[in-house]
């Protein structure tokens, strides 16, 4: 971060308020004039010399939110009509699921929301990103409308216009009514097409006139790798490549077949707006740059993460190097479906957090499925340090995964929807002290800053998270929030990265140094 002893900027201190009550907001915000001291000491002040040097490249109308998805925040799993979700029942179906958690309370945002979003407002957020959750729309999946579901979600909507907040509405953030598992096996199914394409229209027709951002899908990636192949996720099967019923290549196909669907229904209905779609992409750098080998193992790697989603709606088919390992394993789109897929993405939106180093192993996989598949060998630099998830942290990984996007699929527009990390966070003192989160957002924004110097088409940045929350297969274990969540008293309270984002926001980025 940039100092200075000359020309302090305008700023702003947190000041605790005494006790926690139940859902106590735990900030207040002072105006003063003098350095600004992060919690943990960092000092964050820019003079004019230096914002003038390091003059930020974010474009005047760069959108700065922030993230979370319905099942990880909202609680409220039975209140105003909602119905069960396949996580509701993957976690209360064995303790190891999720940590012995469950999303039935989570950080009750369902009875929080208006303190949430005044969290929003003090924290100075252009948008935020949110997910609505299809069970409390349609509690069996499909038929009668939850008219409680859509009053819960307008208020929101409308809140967070009077603070000058754009939403962002995600359709689907892996929470699919259990009534859909059960009736036909849920996204391992075809006929979930059709049924998107319903839910989609009823939240257009109820949010539409208010909502221009839409996300059809979220990471479909991870629903089909982690939900249909390696077990961990709701609804929990193993792939068939590896002893179990699940389908990971077909999932995924009928997930970006859904997308489709639901991004046809929007433009021939006539709403307004920009809707495109969320995918995870992790960048590979060759272990060796010097060998062909390993170059073609980082990019093999990337088109079957990033490139398996996102090279039908650019390019309109798989990667060739997924279509060749595969072979019949991998579904085909018809003429009719490419039509419909290729172009259906208004922007990317991308989920990173993380890069790899690649190489080609030096001997086939003694295993199957979908890893094996790769023929990719992945591992670490050394130097990168890692977060409490494991995962490398690497900001220069993140300016040439947007290259890469915008080489492989023609400058397209893009938004980061998610970017954060899970810090270690053993207590309160140590979580609202998060340097580590500090050092990572800093790092990854100004890196995303020089892929903008670059020519990069990037239009806004999503901090994951706003909260601590639920993180899905480990419950409460892990904390990704850039606010503090006491889940017993589930008191708010800002953290230093908060402080840090708003600063970015108000400055935007000119506190970075380039």
């Amino acid at each position: 971060m940039a100092e200075s002893e000359s020309t302090p900027l305008e700023t702003t201190q947190l000041v605790p308020n005494n006790g926690e009550s139940r859902g106590q907001n735990e900030w207040s915000f002072a105006k003063i004039l003098g350095p600004l001291v992060v919690a943990i000491g960092v000092v964050a002040t820019v003079s004019i010399a230096q914002r003038n040097k390091n003059h930020s490249v974010f474009p005047p109308d760069f959108l700065w939110g922030a993230a979370t998805s319905a099942y990880q925040i909202e609680g409220g799993s039975t209140a105003g009509g909602r119905g069960p979700s396949i996580w509701d029942t993957w976690c209360v179906k064995s303790r190891d699921n999720c940590n012995g958690d469950t999303g039935e309370v989570g950080d009750d945002h369902y009875h929080l929301w208006e303190e949430d979003i005044e969290l929003m407002n003090n924290l100075g957020l252009k948008a935020y990103r949110f997910s609505v959750s299809w069970s409390r729309i349609l509690p069996n999946g499909t038929g009668d409308i939850n008219e409680a579901g859509i009053s819960f979600y307008n208020d929101i909507i409308d809140a967070l216009l009077e603070h000058n907040i754009e939403p962002f509405i995600t359709l689907y953030h892996w929470d699919l009514p259990q009534a859909l598992e059960d009736r036909y096996g849920g996204w391992a199914n075809r006929d979930i097409v059709e049924d998107f394409g319903d839910y989609a229209r009823i939240c257009f027709k109820a949010f539409g006139d208010r909502v221009k951002y839409w996300i059809t899908i979220n990471e479909g990636w991870t629903t089909a790798i982690h939900g249909y192949e390696e077990g961990s996720n709701a609804p929990g099967f193993m792939g068939r490549d590896v002893g179990g019923t699940g389908k990971p290549y077909e999932v995924g196909h009928h997930l970006l077949l859904a997308h489709a669907r639901a991004v046809e229904v929007f433009r021939t209905e006539g709403y307004n707006g920009l809707i495109g779609i969320s995918n995870s992409g992790d960048y590979r750098y060759p272990l060796d740059p010097t060998s062909d080998d390993d170059m073609e193992a980082a990019t093999r790697s990337m088109e079957f993460q990033l490139g398996w989603m996102t090279d039908p709606l650019w390019l309109g088919d798989y990667p060739p190097s997924m279509r060749q390992i595969l072979g019949e394993r991998l579904p085909h789109f018809t003429e009719e479906e490419r039509q419909k897929l290729i172009g259906s993405a208004d922007f990317l939106g991308l989920n990173h957090y993380s890069t790899a180093m690649a190489s080609k192993p030096s001997e086939p996989p003694n295993y199957g499925g979908y890893w094996a598949d790769q023929m990719v060998t992945l591992g670490d630099d050394p130097l990168w340090k890692k977060t409490d998830m494991g995962w490398n942290v690497a900001p220069d990984g993140a300016r040439e995964i947007l290259s890469w996007i915008d080489h492989r699929y023609n400058h397209p527009l893009i938004y980061i929807t998610e970017n954060g990390m899970a810090a270690y966070e053993p207590d309160k003192g140590h979580s609202i002290h998060d340097k580590a989160r500090v050092e990572y957002l800093e790092g990854y924004i100004r890196a995303f800053g020089q892929a903008l110097d670059r020519g990069v088409n990037l239009r806004g940045y999503f901090a994951w998270s706003l909260l601590d929350n639920f993180e899905w297969q480990y419950g409460f274990s892990k904390r990704f929030g850039i606010v503090h969540v006491n889940y017993t008293t589930l008191v708010r309270t800002p953290k230093s990265s908060a402080l840090f984002y708003k600063k970015v926001i108000k400055t935007n980025g000119d506190i970075l140094p380039k």
